[in-house]
């Protein structure tokens, strides 16, 4: 039995987090997951058991912050899973944490690491609160700390150019542009808060794009979902819808039903 849940977070923290979820699952068997590039940076919580790294049956650290990344990991999950993560807008995070995002690229960092006495609070108080609507409440009460002490003036410039790729702009110098800054600024902003290249964030929601498409257009052609989403043309769409998935964009519908809730 799974259980999963999205809780919206209040109007003071929406235009820095787009939800928190739940997931609560008794797994009997070994349980395989794909996590594919989803262009958030999340705050993940385990209550249950971790899942291993299909790759290296490494653990994942009991709570942890995980960064953008370009491709996919598989995870096995053992036994019953109770998480909460905290998914930040793409240029959300930075808000937050007191490092660029960038250096998470492609990895997670467990908060022990991030010396933060107040987020090892936080989750010691998650461990032991079992009510959802007051585990939200101790973390907007964490984050709303932080707040006060942001900078918000580069985070308004990058939400403007969210914004720009997500209505499907894609040149980086008419980006750069939108935010007044010189090319060579606007791409260490943008790494430092959003946490990776424009180039690698703009691969990512074009994939994102292309699932949402998928989703909500399932009749489209693939030459025609390739134009729209602005790959050069249908063998380019398969090589990145591969690279980031695993699978061709057949496979991928063979084995279940396409989804992205970036564009939601």
């Amino acid at each position: 039995m799974e259980e999963f849940k999205i809780i919206a977070p209040s109007l003071l923290l929406a235009p820095y987090i787009k939800h928190y979820w739940f997931l609560k699952a008794e797994v009997s068997d070994d349980t395989q997951q794909r996590i594919i590039s989803d262009g958030y940076i999340s705050l993940v919580f385990h209550r249950g058991e971790q899942m291993n790294f299909a790759s290296n049956n490494a653990l994942q650290d009991k709570a942890f912050l995980s960064g953008q990344s370009v491709g996919y990991s598989d995870f096995i999950r053992t036994g019953k899973t109770d998480m909460i993560c905290v998914t930040f807008r793409p240029h959300g995070a930075r808000m937050f944490f007191q490092f660029p995002m960038n250096e998470l690229f492609n990895r997670s960092i467990a908060i022990d690491v991030l010396g933060s006495p107040k987020l090892k609070e936080l989750n010691d108080r998650l461990l032991y609160t079992h009510n959802t609507q007051i585990c939200v409440a101790h973390i907007e009460s964490f984050l709303l700390k932080y707040l006060p002490l942001s900078k918000e003036y580069n985070f308004r410039r990058m939400a403007a150019v969210v914004q720009s790729i997500n209505q499907g702009e894609t040149n980086i110098r008419s980006l750069a542009q939108i935010c007044c800054l010189s090319y060579k600024q606007f791409s260490r902003i943008f790494a430092e808060y959003i946490g990776c290249n424009s180039k690698d964030f703009l691969r990512i929601i074009r994939f994102q794009r292309a699932l949402y498409f998928m989703q909500t257009s399932p009749q489209i052609t693939l030459t025609n979902l390739a134009i729209d989403c602005g790959f050069y043309d249908q063998p380019h769409f398969v090589r990145e819808f591969k690279h980031f998935s695993g699978y061709s964009p057949s496979e991928y519908l063979s084995i279940c039903s396409p989804y992205s809730d970036y564009f939601v």
